[in-house]
């Protein structure tokens, strides 16, 4: 059974994490590029400004949603669809979630406690494994893309 999630808890940190560092994929893309270079040319179809809009408002998107199972479900899978295309594996969504977590604990400085990395956590799981359905790439069982979200959204 997935984890709640916290949602309150992801949009205040993401509100404080872009007010600090509006450009937060920018930055991102530094770590993800530092830890895991091999992933570099899998970006080379988009200038690196182009690519750090897209990923700003897909995390936006994303934190406006988190109540909205069936949008999460169909957006998430769609994102994981295109993304068989471009060459992404598995393994790379790993790298991805250690690049985004990492990302976010230096932006949130102190604000950054074990609550808050393990709520991100339990999101970025979230979020991966409905992309990893749309890529229809092997996954943990689940009942349905959207009980992966249902049971994962904390009622307020």
């Amino acid at each position: 059974m997935t984890k709640p999630l916290n949602a309150e808890l992801l949009r205040s940190t993401f509100q404080l994490v872009t007010e600090r560092e509006p450009a937060i994929t920018g930055r991102f893309y530094e770590i993800l590029f530092e830890r895991y270079p091999q992933v570099r040319p899998l970006f080379g179809g988009n200038s690196a400004r182009a690519q750090q809009e897209m990923l700003q408002g897909a995390l936006v998107a994303v934190i406006e949603h988190l109540e909205d199972t069936n949008w999460l479900a169909s957006t998430l899978a769609a994102l994981g669809r295109k993304h068989v295309a471009y060459g992404v594996t598995r393994e790379m969504f790993d790298w991805v979630g250690e690049a985004l977590l990492a990302t976010l604990a230096e932006v949130a400085k102190d604000a950054w406690n074990h609550e808050v990395a393990q709520a991100w956590q339990d999101a970025y799981e979230a979020i991966r494994d409905l992309m990893l359905v749309g890529m229809v790439i092997e996954v943990p069982p689940i009942e349905s893309a959207s009980a992966v979200i249902t049971a994962a959204v904390q009622s307020p």
